[in-house]
């Protein structure tokens, strides 16, 4: 597909605050004290309050048990329970010192202003020990109150261990959805099945995956008007993609990897796209891209020349990018200089976006 060069809205990103260590995520708790919370790849979480002040000390410091060797290891997600106001749970994705994915869940002070390590309680392992890379790290709460991640497809070129197209070998190259109320299944009986998952029961599959085949999603998103989901996947050589799912659909598809890449057969003398659902957009490596960062649909109450887009960024040539809510033609708004590796809300909507050298930046737009 090819991208529009001539932007259409003039991208600003001032400044919120700098001097964080190689940020990987900013989010909200929910809980109506409209603060930002910033992730640092070590194992550290950083609160910032709504008149912009940076909470002294750490809000969460989990460096003992998270493995920032560099690359795309270490903290790389956190999702705040939509009942965080009164249960205080929240939850982390890392990597710890073997390699292996971890989903753990912890629990803030009764104040809400920090998270004793102590009450971290493992949700989810993941072997993930033959490459340093891939290993995923979204997470979002969807509208049906489920946790669904993103994982990587264990790492390597072109996916040597064949993960991303198995559906009852591993959890790896997948999105996942589990419910963490109470207790449940799950290998530390903290998390349970929805039933409505696609390969719970009859149908071969792990029951966990809601999704499969695919490379590495780096950032996933639902849509605050319509409640469509996104999911935008890394590529291999030649193409990054963003897909899309509508509001209350059943979950099941095969996004391709490692048959596909993007809208294109990957591997040509093996090419199947049989069951294969292709992506709403895709923009190729020219211009120094490499690696897509998902974004957001913005719908947010001051920058009406944004709303309804879906904003993304690649974190290569550290361009931005926007498209319609619905899918379709990329326009490049802005091409800036810094490594975007997130984007995400405030309460109230307002977008935000992290680099990788702990730079925090509004979206706006004209």
């Amino acid at each position: 597909m090819s991208v529009a060069r001539g932007a259409t809205l003039t991208i600003s990103l001032p400044t919120v605050k700098t001097g964080f260590q190689s940020l990987t995520q900013v989010t909200n708790a929910g809980d109506g004290k409209n603060r930002l919370f910033v992730v640092e790849r070590r194992g550290t979480i950083r609160a910032i309050s709504s008149s912009g002040a940076l909470q002294s000390g750490y809000f969460l410091d989990i460096r003992s048990l998270v493995n920032d060797a560099g690359g795309e290891q270490g903290l790389l997600g956190v999702a705040f329970h939509p009942q965080f106001e009164t249960n205080r749970r929240l939850y982390v994705y890392f990597t710890r010192s073997d390699g292996d994915i971890v989903l753990a869940r912890l629990r803030a002070n009764s104040t809400g202003t920090r998270v004793p390590a102590s009450s971290i309680q493992n949700i989810l392992r993941i072997d993930h020990s033959q490459n340093t890379n891939h290993n995923g790290g979204a997470m979002a709460f969807g509208p049906d109150g489920y946790l669904y991640l993103g994982t990587g497809d264990g790492g390597g070129a072109g996916d040597p261990g064949r993960n991303a197209q198995s559906k009852t070998k591993n959890l790896l190259g997948k999105i996942l959805r589990i419910h963490v109320g109470g207790s449940g299944a799950g290998p530390y009986g903290r998390y349970s099945i929805p039933n409505t998952n696609p390969f719970r029961g009859s149908i071969a599959g792990l029951n966990e995956i809601w999704a499969y085949g695919l490379r590495n999603p780096w950032r996933i998103s639902f849509d605050r008007g319509t409640r469509a989901f996104y999911i935008a996947d890394v590529g291999q050589n030649r193409y990054e993609e963003i897909n899309r799912e509508p509001r209350n659909f059943a979950g099941g598809r095969n996004y391709g990897w490692n048959v596909m890449e993007g809208k294109h057969c990957y591997n040509a003398s093996t090419c199947n796209t049989s069951g294969k659902w292709l992506p709403v957009a895709e923009y190729t490596h020219a211009g120094g891209n490499c690696s897509i960062t998902g974004g957001f649909v913005y719908r947010g109450p001051t920058q009406t020349a944004l709303v309804g887009l879906y904003v993304f960024a690649d974190f290569c040539s550290g361009k931005i990018y926007t498209m319609s809510h619905a899918g379709g033609a990329i326009t490049m708004q802005r091409d800036w200089t810094q490594n975007i590796t997130s984007f995400g809300e405030a309460e109230n909507g307002e977008l935000y976006l992290v680099t990788i050298s702990g730079r925090l930046h509004q979206v706006k737009a004209t």
